[in-house]
């Protein structure tokens, strides 16, 4: 009851002004309904389970992202594309997301590692946290007991024996087999595979002399088809009814790129059984190619094995999610004749809990390259993109092909290392990456760049702060421009 002077105090302010509303009360309500007041900066987040990447940078929200738990709901496929220009974080996120991944009990990854500092490969640091030997694939140490990987292991199935041979010397001789050539391969392939179950059958072993065959208990090997293509069956010319001197010519080719493998500057990593010991069990498991020339032809070559390799003898009907994170991706993606090899994968790998993660400079090394037409496949398949700062007329090219909004695109060139415009199957955030203490001697890899001029802790520090906030500014200022612009239109509409 308001007192009498209460009363006519209300009694005369509601004469001059109208009714006065009532005091309301609180009202108690869930967070996913109070955000509602925020719809400029407050869009849907991508839950509360799984990974947290760090914070949108609008809302100030935690960001959390996980293909597993996002895979068909969300997420058509939990394929993974990583761009932008060095420097800017690409390679601290993927270290910050493997470990954090790690902590899963449910969880294996392998990375194909092909940068390296003072002569190992930069997740060298994370292995030897974690207790792991990473496995150097290196052709100068290959023949003192390297490590070697046998393209012809009988864990791979004949069919993906021969697509991989295929593959091998496709990349090497920059276009595809004709007809001869590949029949020449295939008759070579399928009488060393037959020989070699002959002399296990047999209980016999093979003899010295050039041109016999695999000895008795021992993996078919490359230098037994450079062998059958030198001297090729009889009986497989006779089959197609053509002489076995024009069976050997139309072979001469591949035998002369697998004597590379063999014989040649890559020899040692591929021309002998698999070494063995490799656990294939362990959570993480790095290819360290950091001493292979990444511009050369070696690389593709290398990659093509590895993911086959994998395909037949990691990935495996056992409830596991399983992360493959390859670095330098456009070797993959590049290359016709290993696309639809790690095509295949990818498709394959979505039935059995596989994540492929790709990390790419720039995305016209793929779209405008020879194999545009399976670099777009691959493309379709990452559902999840994650862009660094890139210059502006490559902002506009990734954003045609990504299809990433307006608003995106422009920002895109504006952002500060650390920063990056997710698209997570049209769900678009800009997300501020953050690192923890325990993570960051980890995950800073570039020492040959950063040392002598380092700076106090604190410092570092403040600048970093700095950057953040101005970042964080202009962000916000490009979001506050996108909302008059799209009002103003609304009301011209």
């Amino acid at each position: 009851m308001l007192d009498p002077l209460g009363a006519l105090t209300e009694a005369f302010t509601s004469f001059l002004f109208g009714k006065v509303e009532t005091t309301r009360l609180p009202v108690r309500t869930s967070t996913g309904q109070a955000q509602a007041v925020y719809l400029p900066t407050a869009a849907p987040g991508l839950g509360d389970s799984g990974v947290i990447i760090g914070r949108e940078v609008y809302s100030g929200k935690g960001y959390i992202y996980d293909p597993f738990r996002l895979y068909g709901q969300q997420l058509p496929a939990p394929h993974w594309l990583v761009l932008g220009e060095s420097g800017n974080g690409k390679s601290a996120l993927e270290k910050t997301y493997v470990l954090r991944q790690l902590r899963f009990r449910d969880r294996q990854v392998v990375v194909l590692d092909a940068q390296g500092e003072d002569g190992v490969g930069e997740w060298n640091l994370i292995a030897q946290e974690l207790g792991i030997t990473p496995i150097r694939l290196d052709p100068t140490a290959a023949l003192n007991g390297g490590i070697r990987l046998n393209p012809l292991d009988p864990s791979i199935t004949t069919t993906g024996q021969l697509a991989l041979l295929r593959t091998i010397i496709e990349v090497a001789m920059g276009h595809g087999l004709d007809e001869r050539s590949g029949f020449a391969l295939k008759v070579a392939h399928a009488a060393v595979l037959s020989d070699h179950e002959g002399a296990e059958d047999d209980g016999e072993d093979a003899g010295d002399e050039a041109g016999d065959r695999p000895r008795r208990g021992r993996q078919p090997v490359l230098t037994d088809i450079v062998e059958q293509l030198r001297h090729p069956e009889p009986a497989s010319a006779e089959a197609m009814n053509v002489d076995i001197d024009d069976v050997r010519a139309w072979g001469l080719d591949v035998a002369l790129v697998l004597d590379r493998l063999v014989d040649g500057d890559l020899r040692g990593m591929f021309d002998g059984p698999t070494t063995a010991g490799i656990d294939l069990d362990a959570p993480l498991i790095v290819f360290d190619l950091s001493h292979i020339d990444r511009n050369s032809i070696a690389m593709p070559i290398l990659m093509a094995i590895v993911g086959v390799w994998l395909e037949h003898t990691w990935i495996r009907p056992d409830r596991k999610k399983r992360i493959f994170l390859v670095e330098e991706a456009w070797h993959i993606i590049n290359s016709p004749f290993v696309a639809q090899l790690f095509q295949r994968l990818l498709k394959f790998g979505r039935r059995l809990g596989l994540s492929f993660v790709a990390v790419v400079h720039h995305l016209s090394d793929v779209v405008d390259g020879a194999a545009a037409k399976e670099a777009a496949a691959i493309l379709k398949m990452a559902s999840t993109r994650t862009i660094y700062a890139q210059k502006a007329d490559e902002a506009r090219a990734t954003g045609r092909v990504l299809g990433l909004p307006r608003w995106a695109v422009e920002i895109i060139p504006t952002l500060t290392p650390g920063i990056a415009v997710w698209d997570v199957n049209g769900n678009v955030q800009v997300v501020k990456h953050l690192i923890t203490e325990a993570e960051r001697p980890l995950v800073y890899t570039d020492r040959a760049m950063t040392e002598s001029s380092a700076l106090p802790t604190d410092e570092a520090r403040a600048i970093s702060l700095a950057a953040d906030a101005e970042a964080e500014a202009r962000a916000e200022a490009i979001a506050m421009e996108r909302q008059l612009r799209d009002e103003s239109s609304e009301t011209v509409a």
